[in-house]
């Protein structure tokens, strides 16, 4: 089976298990690996400049990253560790702190910032079994706001690639990106991604924030499962 690399983002409360609807959908065509980022889940911390050799895989294969991971995905592209890659509401390229994010890394788990989480990342927030799953989760890493301490600028810096790293990721790519993304503007991401990779489309879900693999969960799977049996 064809081995597929899932990377998730850096939001509180997430872990691998954020996967498991498109782990479903992978189903027994692909050979699934889905670790937990470290700090997160299972895995013992380390800095975010590690994270790329933690996650490299011992040989080329094709990987799908969600925001932080998606930039994680395209730096291990552009070692030419990726045969293709998925990169979903995706950091990567340089870019100022967005409002965002910002708040996103600095959220402690307490209800109504569990709430206001949510708010952040969906278009259309979820209702408060949500709230309360999240808030569990959050609950869970209570060391979570010293991964990113101020100043956050450099956090998104070590997530960044320069445009001639992007420039030469050879391995095809598909973007796809929510329209009203706050914690990743489209404007610093998708918009250029799709510019400087050699190889890449871009999916744009309208009326969607941050959430795409959840708020389009259906088309979401149906998208990524086209591109990698292509």
């Amino acid at each position: 089976m064809v081995p597929v690399l899932l990377l998730h983002g850096s939001g509180p409360g997430t872990t691998a298990a954020a996967w498991d609807p498109l782990v479903d959908a992978l189903g027994e065509r692909f050979e699934v690996i889905a670790p937990d980022l470290p700090g997160f889940g299972d895995a013992p911390r380390a800095p975010i400049e590690d994270w790329e050799d933690i996650v490299a895989p011992d040989e080329p294969c094709a990987i799908v990253g969600n925001s932080a991971g998606g930039a994680l995905a395209l730096m291990l592209a552009a070692r030419g560790l990726a045969t293709k890659v998925v990169a979903v509401g995706s950091m990567g390229y340089p870019m100022p702190l967005p409002r965002g994010l910002d708040a996103l890394w600095g959220t402690g788990p307490t209800h109504a910032e569990a709430r206001a989480l949510l708010d952040l990342l969906f278009h259309d927030p979820p209702g408060d079994e949500a709230v309360d799953a999240r808030l569990a989760a959050m609950r869970a890493q209570p060391h979570y706001r010293e991964l990113f301490p101020q100043p956050r600028q450099r956090w998104v810096d070590a997530l960044s690639l320069t445009p001639g790293e992007l420039a030469s990721i050879q391995a095809p790519v598909l973007l796809i990106h929510g329209a009203e993304d706050r914690i990743v503007p489209p404007e610093h991401s998708v918009h250029r991604l799709v510019q400087l990779l050699p190889d890449a489309r871009a999916h744009i879900f309208g009326r969607c924030g941050h959430a795409s693999p959840l708020e389009y969960t259906a088309e979401f799977n149906r998208l990524v499962l086209t591109f990698l049996e292509d």
